[in-house]
């Protein structure tokens, strides 16, 4: 590839423009801690111009702006220019701790050794060794945001709208980051993939012009803000586009009102109650084939107990056109695995904290039918008596638990994990109904979640790389007593089922805590 030519005189008094729209981008902010946000917005790059850039900072600035916060606004910015502006943001962070620092960019961005860059205008890049001295590395805003105490930092890349430095790049978009404590990270499409720089006659590039748009909701949460743009562009780009978040933040952020508010673990009675008032929307959709119907039903719910399985089926009705790469990176994808009809997982279970103990005990799952709408798999589970040994688990295409065997079904079907791509910091919940095979209600089970790291482990049938979830679930029955289990399940990237699993109960009356342990101790893929 070519190195970009020189900018020319006009394009860099374009440039140098962008200080002259600094100074009344500032907006006063609410009382209490600052709330500051850094938007730079470049387009004007010599070979390869964007055209909707300047016109996102511009709007995102006034949106931010009426929402309380400071605004540091550029547009087609040099280098020392973005430097120099990632300074006065950490020190308008610094006047106060415990404030909300965001950067918004939209421009050309890329990757190299898994750090990510945004790239100035100025920048002519013709090699590798070129990036690190020509561009911005977005963790020196990070850094900034550590400095300053902050207690809430919020990053939002809409780049990679194509990529003119394939070339000199070490992957395709931008690298997969695990959110660094207390941060948000957003990006306008999957690590590895590009962004649309907008529809035929809009004025935004796709993912802002949907950002824009729900960060005007009232009462607007961050995460909702960003699962109903994921939505919404999921939707436009036909599958091509999915935005990708990582979160590390404990507590909510509301846009509306640039406030922090503690988060805490909904209880399982509330959980049904959300789910109480979901159920009849999700009666009415549930059996649909029209993925416009699951779209519509997350946009008015893009969290709560029914949304995972919702996501779910959407996926299987429209699966996404979409390829997560992460080179140098120790998963091969973000995505939960699929089966395969002849898949055989044997695990080995252990459990301490039983009157009397226990032998270990080998349960075998063998998938023996895969359909896009139902995944049959003969569990055998050693450890109980002849009559009971052999069962049949039922799922959905998307693995969500429909039946075990004669005793229970789920609707919607029980999800263990979330619904769309696995994500560290990822929280989710969900509620199912049980019903026996006469369709009499039993009662409910209630889960609710989150993906909290990634964890390499080395198990007797191979080493593999996982993220960590973890989740607590309770069954809501009439004349049982409400008992959490706290469960992490350990999921390898390309398998469906947990390569590891915990659980941990603490039962009234007995003297310690039951866990049950079980690993995966050999594996066999397909026929």
């Amino acid at each position: 590839m070519s190195a970009p030519q020189h900018p020319n005189r006009r394009q860099l008094l374009q440039a140098g423009a962008a200080w002259s729209y600094l100074a009344p981008a500032w907006a006063r902010a609410a009382a209490g801690a600052p709330r500051v946000a850094l938007v730079v917005g470049n387009g004007a790059y010599p070979d390869a111009p964007l055209d909707n850039p300047a016109n996102d900072a511009r709007a995102m600035a006034k949106r931010l702006g009426g929402l309380g916060f400071e605004v540091l606004a550029l547009r087609d910015a040099r280098r020392e220019q973005m430097l120099e502006a990632v300074q006065r943001l950490g020190s308008a962070l610094a006047r106060a701790p415990e404030g909300v620092g965001l950067l918004y960019y939209a421009g050309h961005g890329l990757q190299l050794d898994a750090r990510n860059f945004m790239v100035p205008v100025d920048a002519r890049l013709g090699s590798a060794a070129d990036i690190a001295r020509q561009t911005v590395d977005v963790g020196e805003v990070i850094a900034a945001f550590r400095k300053a105490a902050t207690r809430v930092n919020i990053v939002v890349l809409d780049a990679c709208r194509d990529n003119p430095f394939g070339g000199i790049t070490s992957g395709r978009g931008l690298a997969p980051l695990d959110a660094p404590a207390g941060t948000f990270l957003a990006y306008a499409t999957a690590p590895g993939n590009v962004a649309s720089d907008g529809e035929a006659g809009s004025s935004h590039g796709l993912y802002t012009q949907h950002l824009l748009t729900e960060l005007a909701r009232p009462q607007a949460r961050i995460e909702d803000v960003f699962k109903r743009v994921r939505f919404a562009v999921r939707r436009a780009s036909k599958g091509a586009q999915i935005p990708w978040e990582s979160t590390s933040l404990e507590d909510d952020f509301v846009f509306q009102q640039a406030q922090v508010v503690a988060a805490a673990p909904p209880p399982p009675q509330v959980l049904r109650q959300r789910f109480d008032a979901q159920a009849e929307a999700w009666d009415r959709i549930k059996d649909s084939r029209n993925p416009e119907d699951f779209f519509a039903f997350l946009q008015a719910h893009p969290t709560g107990p029914v949304a995972e399985a919702a996501h779910a089926r959407l996926n299987q009705l429209a699966r996404p056109a979409l390829q997560v790469q992460e080179p140098g990176g120790t998963l091969q994808s973000f995505v939960v695995g699929r089966f395969l009809e002849g898949d055989r997982f044997e695990m080995l279970n252990r459990t301490r904290g039983l009157p009397g103990g226990g032998a270990p005990v080998r349960v075998v799952y063998q998938v023996r039918r895969v359909t896009p709408q139902r995944i049959e798999i003969d569990v055998d589970n050693s450890g109980m008596p002849a009559g009971q040994r052999r069962q049949l688990q039922v799922m959905d295409g998307a693995g969500g638990i429909v039946a075990m065997g004669e005793a229970m079904r789920f609707d919607p079907p029980q999800r263990l994990l979330p619904g769309g791509l696995l994500q560290v910091g990822e929280r989710w919940e969900s509620v199912a109904r049980i019903t026996q095979p006469s369709g009499a209600l039993s009662g409910h089970l209630t889960r609710r979640g989150r993906i909290t790291g990634r964890e390499a482990l080395q198990l007797p049938a191979g080493r593999f790389d996982t993220y960590r979830c973890e989740s607590v679930e309770t069954y809501l029955m009439p004349g049982v007593p409400e008992i959490p289990s706290t469960v992490v399940h350990w999921m390898s990237p390309g398998l469906a089922l947990p390569v590891r699993t915990e659980t941990r109960v603490r039962v009234p009356g007995l003297p310690t805590e039951i866990v049950n342990e079980s690993e995966l101790v050999a594996l066999v893929r397909g026929r």
